[in-house]
């Protein structure tokens, strides 16, 4: 819901606050930095402190940040209450993808990406939420912001109840200086390497899309709401696409589909834009939870570090190019509006050359997975072996 709520009230900030759209950029960001701070932290922390304990920092850092940023009257409070809620967000996985694992130490692709249907399925509600405060009701963003409180407090209220289980390396007796070693090995950078890639194109085009596709004819907070309906149907779903492809051959399928729904999307306008927008939302829908899904099936030695190694990867990777395609964005319409095309024209072609330079980052994946699904077609997933807990 953070990330929904946050696409539709950047444009009220640069408002509000005077902000170019590559220091908007940079505030949202700051999100993704919080994001991987507290998973490269909260990763080795797990089996020390316990996943209960993360969860807690994840309360109060969403408490704090969304009060901090509510009360926001220049540009640091709100970049320090956005920071506050990434860390938040950041702690939520780093405790959560290894209780997963955990749990469902059988079928881990499958059930990541059950689990990580909610992010998606987040992004609708707050989205729908979003679109009908601020676009319908034209309540103050401050409003909208306030409506985190509510989730945030249920799910505090259900884990603080629970009794969390030892994580499956823990239980499975694996060392934590194994855990460690198999965290520098050759496939697990090349995953840590594609994870910052695959995170880059969809949540980078996510969190801009209120720009990129603000002229297209249609309401760009519900074509977001439309591409995360897809994928949380898509991850719900993923079984028996995890069971006819492996997750190397759905890494590929996503990565031709990403980058084909990005082309259109850069080329598209009214309803049709719909449409390329499923193509891209089918493309990124598997990216995240199946890359999780990979490591822990055929490296499980790299335990909830490299589980929390892969997720902060991948928030870095969208923290460094939010700013990036907010200067592309600006960069663009100044070079259109140059050009002779009036605001209106400017912003259309702004939003599509940025998405046709996005659409590089896929393009690579194509290659990339391709070659590791030639790799590991033929290879059973690796599992623990159960032994004295450590």
């Amino acid at each position: 819901m953070t990330f929904a709520i946050r696409a539709e009230i950047m444009p009220a900030w640069g408002k509000d606050f005077v902000l170019s759209n590559e220091q908007i950029g940079l505030i949202a960001g700051t999100a993704f930095w919080g994001f991987t701070l507290a998973q490269i932290i909260g990763g080795p922390l797990i089996d020390v402190l316990g996943m209960k304990k993360i969860l807690y920092i994840a309360f109060f850092g969403h408490i704090a940040g969304v009060i901090l940023t509510i009360t926001s009257v220049t540009f640091w409070p709100l970049f320090l209450g956005t920071l506050l809620i990434g860390i938040a967000n950041g702690s939520v996985e780093a405790a959560c993808n290894p209780l997963v694992a955990t749990i469902y130490s059988t079928q881990k692709t499958k059930m990541l990406n059950r689990f990580h249907m909610w992010f998606p399925g987040g992004i609708v509600i707050g989205g729908l939420i979003g679109f009908a405060m601020m676009e319908q009701l034209h309540l103050p963003w401050q409003w909208l912001m306030g409506v985190l409180i509510v989730p945030t407090v249920i799910y505090g209220a259900l884990f603080f109840t629970m009794e969390f289980p030892k994580t499956e390396r823990a239980a499975s007796g694996v060392s934590y200086g194994d855990m460690l070693k198999a965290c520098i090995g050759p496939l697990f950078i090349f995953m840590v390497l594609c994870m910052m890639l695959t995170a880059a194109s969809e949540l980078g085009t996510g969190q801009w899309i209120n720009a990129l596709l603000g002229q297209v004819g249609v309401p760009a907070i519900l074509l977001l709401v439309f591409i995360n309906g897809i994928m949380a149907l898509g991850r719900l779903f993923a079984g028996p696409v995890v069971h006819r492809l492996n997750p190397a051959g759905m890494l590929v399928l996503s990565a031709i589909f990403a980058t084909v729904g990005l082309f259109w999307l850069s080329h598209a306008s009214g309803y049709v834009t719909f449409a390329a927008a499923f193509v891209f939302a089918i493309g990124v829908c598997y990216f995240w939870p199946t890359m999780l899904g990979f490591v822990s099936e055929y490296i499980p030695k790299t335990g909830a570090i490299g589980l929390n190694i892969m997720g902060g990867a991948g928030m870095l990777s969208v923290a460094i190019i939010l700013p990036f395609m907010g200067g592309w964005y600006d960069n663009n319409k100044a070079k259109a509006l140059q050009a002779g095309a009036d605001a209106a024209a400017a912003e259309l072609q702004a939003g599509r050359d940025t998405l046709t330079t996005v659409m590089i980052m896929p393009v690579i994946l194509i290659v990339a997975f391709g070659a590791l699904y030639f790799s590991f077609r033929n290879k059973a997933k690796v599992e623990l072996t159960q032994t004295q807990p450590a």
